[in-house]
């Protein structure tokens, strides 16, 4: 039941008559009760790839689906009948017939993890039998084709995207996360090896995957230099560990010395140190044999830029001698003389074009003189006819008179003189505006006809 639990089942599943329902064998011929049939066929069909979804493969066999789909202690009788139903509407295919129809030799690379058509399905067809035998195992064709495609992106965004060989073995650990078992991975890629995005060969017993590289539509054979390639990279891995091991070997040699010698042994502390030495003499070796080897890689990816460089060189001349074919000196010199000759003609109707514009011989002088002359007119007459300013002085102040005669009359005298104001009242009230300016606070107000009193 715990993969039964993976698996996201209809409501319906906990209603026991409709699931007794479910649960039974089809009759024999559809045409009995077609209701029934179809119904049942609705039924089961999405819930099987629905499972397989959930689950994360691509590939099923009855024996999954009976294990799956348990309920109460029973499995469903029909099961057999829903495969023949998937096959027949091309849903589903046989993964040995899915195998098959690539032209790829699969079976040299995928013997222990694809099935050839079992012995035991020929039997039950000769002998005219229509049950699908349990171990018999399954591709759902769209599942298929969804998981290339998610794998050879995974492969792309990865640390191995600039590695075009890789072994099965690393491609199972990277794409982990993307095929949930080893035939979901096969699956995967005898997809893509179908649409000539990878290939798969066996190399000293070793299964080794080619990767279709970005600028290229197809995947190129695997070639000896792939597999040169793929060798020092694998040798190269190999030494990293091994440089890896034997630098922690030697620390921890240097630590035991370490302990030793606080512990006053010095002769072992001693012995200790000098297979430290001798450890870190051998890891030395095997770096310096790994920088050769990083090197050769280095060689291999330049030489393969420079490939790149040559044949878009060549494509750049066999361009440029097809779009020159027809152009000559002669020809060339021609057009120039006539671009220069039409050049001259444009100056010539611009400079007439210029001078034949009305007005255009006026005097600027002239014209600022008419402006000048246009502002003085448009002044208001009510400006001119201001009165005169008086020169004369106002008459002495009168009383003013009942009958209202000039109305300046009644203001009192202008004063003859000033009021007097000490040098001191000066001086305080000078003191108070510096006080002020510094922004110092005036704590006492002082009148500016009292004087301040003498600070104590």
């Amino acid at each position: 039941m715990s993969d039964c639990a993976k698996v996201t089942l209809p409501s319906e599943w906990e209603d026991d008559e409709r699931m007794n329902f479910m649960f039974s064998d089809f009759k024999e011929n559809r045409d009995v009760n077609t209701m029934d049939w179809d119904s049942k066929m609705g039924f089961w069909t999405p819930l099987i790839l629905q499972s397989c979804r959930d689950r994360g493969t691509v590939c099923f066999s009855l024996r999954d689906l009976t294990a799956v789909f348990q309920r109460k202690g029973s499995v469903p009788l029909g099961l057999s009948t829903v495969i023949q139903g998937m096959i027949r509407c091309g849903a589903v295919q046989r993964e040995s017939e899915f195998a098959a129809n690539v032209d790829c030799g699969w079976l040299s690379w995928g013997v222990g993890l694809l099935l050839v058509k079992p012995l035991r399905w020929t039997f039950s067809t000769l002998l005219g039998s229509s049950r699908v035998p349990l171990e018999e195992s399954f591709v759902i064709v769209e599942r298929v084709k969804e998981k290339a495609a998610e794998l050879l992106e995974a492969y792309r965004r990865s640390e191995f995207a600039s590695r075009s060989v890789l072994s099965f073995q690393e491609l199972a650990t990277l794409l982990s996360h993307v095929c949930a078992d080893e035939s979901s991975l096969c699956m995967a890629l005898l997809q893509l090896q179908r649409e000539k995005q990878v290939t798969v060969s066996l190399h000293d017993g070793e299964k080794i995957v080619k990767f279709c590289q970005p600028g290229h539509d197809r995947v190129s054979p695997i070639s000896d230099v792939d597999i040169g390639i793929y060798q020092l990279q694998r040798s190269e891995k190999l030494l990293e560990e091994r440089v890896e091991a034997l630098g922690q070997e030697a620390d921890r040699c240097k630590e035991e010395a370490r302990v030793l010698l606080r512990d006053k042994k010095k002769s072992q502390a001693l012995r200790c140190l000098r297979g430290s030495k001798r450890v870190e003499k051998r890891a030395d070796k095997l770096f310096d044999h790994l920088e050769s080897i990083r090197g050769i890689l280095d060689r291999i990816a330049q030489s393969q830029t420079d490939k790149t460089v040559v044949q878009a060189y060549q494509a750049g001349v066999s361009a440029l001698r097809v779009s020159l074919k027809d152009v000559t000196v002669e020809r060339a010199e021609s057009l120039v003389d006539q671009i220069q000759e039409l050049c001259d003609t444009q100056d010539e109707v611009n400079q007439t074009l210029a001078g034949g514009l009305p007005g255009a011989d006026v005097d600027v002088d002239e014209l600022e003189e008419e402006l000048k002359s246009l502002l003085e007119e448009s002044k208001p007459d009510s400006v001119l006819d201001l009165p005169r300013v008086p020169t004369k002085p106002v008459s002495p102040a009168r009383e003013p008179s009942l009958a209202g005669g000039d109305v300046l009359s009644w203001l009192p005298p202008v004063p003859q003189s000033f009021p007097s104001i000490t040098d001191k009242e000066l001086e305080e009230e000078l003191n108070r505006l510096t006080l002020a300016d510094s922004g110092v606070p005036n704590m006492k107000a002082t009148s500016p006809t009292k004087s301040l009193e003498p600070t104590q």
